[in-house]
């Protein structure tokens, strides 16, 4: 029943629609935070999808995490079948209610990811947008609905500058941004805002607004979770069927991993 759900408050419409983001405190307690914390220096101990290298956003099936140093960087792909609360944080109301109320309920659920950013002098960071680069060109009007979004969960604490921080390019949305510009557009360029967060908080984005990490050389590694929502018509990132952990879910979330009750056909 949508009408029992979750809807953003005014000031948080001004911010999404002005911004493109939002920050929600505390949706994990601590002991949530050490849990997920916990399973994601397991994950790195098991096979699973990591980065290939190049290009950037290619991913391939290995073993484990090469660097079993839960303090060194890791992205893994596709965390759904490590642990029940993975799948449990797929339409968890304090997140999801807000982001069907930005996005509509044709959504699917399309990705999911844990990265570990280490604290090290040779990671400049850098900035993107998701979906690629043809996505980005993609800028539909204010006011309709958007293509995609994505959760970011904060599992440490992130304070100060060059931390590791979630820097982003307010606005950069809905205009065009120098995306060829020289030098390139980084998380230091004029007009990036690094956010700080306690372990625990969430930062809701549009897949168009510029952001990525910043240099982290605050001593300690910055922990994350990243769920991505996008509109139903568009193709998950994560798998090209639907998931392997369908049967572990509830129906809600079974059709957010694409189970749309029957077979793929045409129309």
């Amino acid at each position: 029943d949508r009408s029992m759900m979750r809807t953003l408050t005014e000031k948080q419409r001004e911010q999404w629609d002005i911004d493109g983001y939002f920050i929600l405190e505390q949706v994990f307690d601590p002991k949530e935070v050490v849990h997920f914390s916990t399973q994601l220096d397991v994950i790195r101990t098991k096979p699973g999808w990591d980065p290939m290298g190049t290009p950037r956003g290619h991913y391939g099936w290995v073993e484990q995490t090469l660097d079993q140093d839960p303090e060194s960087f890791m992205d893994r792909r596709d965390v759904l079948s490590y642990d029940q609360a993975f799948l449990d944080l797929i339409d968890r109301p304090e997140v999801f209610d807000l982001i069907v109320d930005i996005m509509g309920p044709h959504i699917l659920l399309s990705m999911t990811q844990a990265i570990v950013r280490a604290s090290t002098p040779d990671f400049p960071g850098y900035t993107h947008t998701d979906g690629g680069e043809a996505l980005r060109r993609i800028r539909v009007t204010e006011t309709s609905l958007p293509l995609a979004i994505k959760a970011m969960y904060l599992l440490s604490d992130v304070n100060g500058s060059d931390s590791a921080n979630f820097t982003v390019f307010p606005g950069s949305h809905i205009r065009p941004f120098p995306e060829n510009a020289d030098p390139i557009i980084t998380p230091h360029t004029p007009g990036a805002v690094p956010l700080n967060g306690k372990a625990g908080d969430c930062i809701l984005f549009s897949h168009s607004l510029w952001h990525g990490p910043s240099p982290n050389n605050s001593g300690r590694a910055r922990k994350t979770l990243l769920y991505n929502y996008c509109q139903l018509f568009m193709r998950a990132y994560d798998f090209g069927k639907t998931s392997n952990v369908v049967e572990r879910c509830t129906p809600r979330q079974r059709r957010l991993l694409g189970d749309l009750g029957h077979d793929f056909r045409p129309g």
